[in-house]
């Protein structure tokens, strides 16, 4: 009888374990971080051909292309190949220069632009060339990181306070005050949720 009462009591712990829910901290913190606007993180949305994107290079900004492509293909982050295109291949993303404060520009430093064809990747001169306010290797690598963030697919993250930081917040200022020069951990755990 003293038997039937231990494995009673065992069944009834192992049931009340079972019914006991996840905490919550613990669920979100292996989900990636939320868009902003109800926007997702999206392959579809994005330069990757495949797992790549062949780059051709019409910027002048050498260095913030070479950081971009560096942080986001270091560590774990070896899922899509960036890659400079051949004399066979097709550009999937262009790397450009403009130099506009006008409408749809104004305090826009750079802008990742999807096409049917080649994407364009845009740095605005406005503000980035030399002697500007944002005119140095470190503002440019920052934009530069981020928008490659787009051409991989990536959304702009809510900002949540600060709690989540991240190189795809929309506000150019959070990076910079955070000084985020690439990809952080809520942003590795967005890449490999989206592409493995």
């Amino acid at each position: 009888m003293r038997m039937d009462d231990l494995a009673l009591a065992a069944a009834s712990a192992a049931v009340l374990l079972l019914a006991v829910p996840v905490p919550v901290h613990a669920a979100s913190a292996a989900a990636p971080h939320l868009c902003e606007g109800g926007e997702v993180d999206s392959r579809g949305r994005s330069s990757v051909d495949g797992r790549e994107i062949a780059w051709d290079d019409e910027s002048t900004f050498d260095d913030a292309r070479k950081h971009a492509i560096k942080v986001w293909t270091a560590g774990t982050l070896t899922r899509v190949k960036v890659t400079p295109d051949g004399a066979t291949a097709y550009a999937d993303l262009e790397w450009r220069d403009t130099n506009q404060t006008g409408k749809g520009w104004k305090s826009v430093f750079g802008k990742w632009d999807p096409n049917t064809g080649t994407d364009y990747l845009w740095f605005n001169r406005a503000y980035l060339d030399d002697g500007k306010k944002y005119g140095t290797n470190e503002h440019r690598r920052r934009v530069a990181a981020h928008e490659l963030g787009h051409a991989l697919g990536f959304c702009h993250k809510e900002y949540g306070f600060g709690q989540h930081p991240s190189v795809m917040w929309a506000d150019y200022g959070l990076i910079e005050g955070k000084r985020i020069n690439g990809p952080t951990s809520n942003d590795v755990r967005a890449y490999h949720a989206l592409w493995g």
